[in-house]
């Protein structure tokens, strides 16, 4: 086996995290940089992919501190979905890229789905092909509410592509996607392993097997394995100072890469990564589509079957804006989870609806929730607030509404056949005890977590896909993440979260009411 390094990009919500690792998983460098959200109106949430580029350097400089290039066998590259760059025939951006954050395609979301169900003669067959509930996040609603506000844009445009794609094609020149990032369109064909030109023709997309589209009409990558290997362009390897040809492998999206690099990789097993949002997923031996249309389905990738998905949306940003509010300062995340610590120690004494029971809080902050719900319409609220309550209180009521919402998400795969298995956790939020405590009573299954929880899996996830497209690396994904602590539930506690379950369940059900009455 080589003694080179492998290196994994991960294109983040928020920030790019690069890993440099041993054929034997020996992380030997780490990196990361930050970009810009832009939010000058409401729902917009829109980078610079500019920035993406200038953070790729930054972060290779990083690595290359620790890893020096002339031992770097392959990079592989994740990110995040759906996020829509337009590009020219160039392959140079026509405006900023379009985050799967962005919430002002509501309505072309709704358009695209009566278009479709009218196209396809069945109004659930879009999710029954797809594997997805299309909605204003992905990236055919984008181009299409693109069309209305921006129509020289889309008039300039030659490809439409996903976040990573714009990467691998500025590294390699390549125009191309992979099958699990292909989903975030709302027009790949899962069985079928193919883009559905009929739908791709409702938003004005062309579907013509990676050919640049004609005017006004942009066209969709190929869709190439995630093992597909292209060489660094030579003026890229230059200005990176990376050697010129280091092959460059097409990768997967962040969810999926980052499964392979928890080791969850047989049928039942479940990722749980905490970032900006919190992703569930599991693995499935076939293709199966929830009868309630409650996950959504992707290929995997360098393990065989698919991944049942569920993406809480407002996680990590949820804590993240509790500690501002609470003025926590440098920090504030990690000090928030305490506070929940502490707040956990009193409130789960104290479980009946009388006075100075614990409060409430429903963490759906951003718009709507995707998890087990897709209700656009929720918002986050805290109920049963007195004045013996304090920053602890409803720190503790943050944690355990995101605990609930994901043991809902578990609920899913159980009923859609999956054997309840340990949760393979990682990310900032699961570097939390009191949240893998919590986690782990509630849901009646372990949990398990890696000595660096706080790593980027997707990252080392991408670094493990491109050893494998050379032939390398270890059989065992799981070998990666290194020995894994656990902790294990407390059956004693089942009553207790039961109770609080029930009274969660109901105020999710009447807010959600009330919030559709009002809309």
């Amino acid at each position: 086996m080589s003694r080179g390094q492998y290196i994994g990009l991960d294109l983040g919500t928020s920030s790019l995290k690069g890993v440099a690792v041993t054929a034997k998983g020996e992380i030997v460098a780490c990196g990361q940089a930050a970009y810009r959200t832009v939010r000058d109106e409401p729902g917009q949430a829109e980078q610079d992919p500019g920035d993406w580029v200038r953070a790729i350097r930054r972060v290779v400089q990083a690595l290359a501190q620790d890893a020096p290039p002339s031992q770097w066998r392959a990079l592989g590259l994740s990110g995040m979905i759906p996020t829509l760059v337009l590009a020219d025939a160039s392959g140079a951006p026509t405006g900023p890229a379009v985050t799967w954050e962005d919430a002002r395609a509501g309505t072309q979301g709704a358009a695209f789905r009566g278009a479709a169900a009218a196209v396809l003669a069945d109004e659930g067959e879009l999710y029954r092909r797809t594997g997805q509930r299309v909605d204003g996040r992905y990236l055919l609603p984008m181009l299409m509410r693109l069309r209305e506000s921006d129509p020289e844009r889309v008039r300039s445009a030659s490809w439409l592509m996903g976040a990573k794609d714009y990467l691998y094609w500025w590294l390699t020149g390549e125009c191309a996607t992979d099958p699990s990032t292909a989903t975030g369109s709302g027009c790949y064909d899962l069985a079928g392993a193919a883009w559905m030109p009929e739908l791709s023709a409702i938003a004005g997309a062309a579907a013509d097997a990676g050919t640049a589209g004609r005017p006004d009409t942009p066209g969709l990558p190929a869709v190439l394995p995630p093992t597909t290997l292209r060489a660094l362009r030579a003026d890229v390897a230059a200005r990176l100072g990376l050697p010129s040809g280091l092959p460059i492998c097409l990768g997967a999206a962040d969810s999926v890469l980052g499964m392979l690099a928890l080791g969850a990789t047989r049928p039942g097993d479940v990722a749980y990564v905490t970032g900006t949002s919190t992703v569930i997923a599991a693995v499935s031996e076939r293709l199966t589509v929830d009868g309630a249309q409650r996950c959504l389905v992707t290929p995997l990738a360098g393990v065989d079957g698919w991944g049942l998905e569920m993406d809480l949306v407002s996680t990590g940003s949820a804590v993240a804006w509790l500690a501002r509010l609470f003025g926590l300062g440098r920090g504030g995340e990690r000090k928030l989870m305490e506070l929940a610590a502490e707040g956990a120690t009193t409130r789960s004494a104290r479980a009946g609806p009388e006075d100075g029971s614990p409060p409430s809080f429903l963490p759906f902050l951003g718009s709507g929730e995707q998890g087990a719900l897709w209700d656009p319409d929720l918002r986050g609220s805290i109920l049963g607030l007195d004045l013996s309550h304090g920053p602890a209180d409803l720190a503790a009521a943050l944690v355990e509404g995101i605990v609930l919402e994901s043991c809902r998400c578990l609920d899913v795969f159980e009923q859609n056949g999956l054997a309840p298995a340990p949760l393979r956790a990682a990310g900032a939020g699961a570097s939390s005890p009191v949240l893998r405590r919590q986690l782990a009573d509630a849901s009646g299954r372990d949990v398990l977590f890696p000595a660096d929880p706080e790593c980027s899996f997707s990252a080392l996830g991408a670094a493990l896909i491109a050893a494998r497209s050379l032939g390398e690396g270890p059989a065992d994904a799981g070998v990666w993440a290194g020995p894994m602590e656990r902790t294990t539930s407390d059956p004693s506690r089942a009553a207790w979260w039961k109770h609080r379950r029930m009274r969660h369940d109901d105020a999710v059900e009447r807010l959600g009411r009330l919030y559709r009455q009002r809309s």
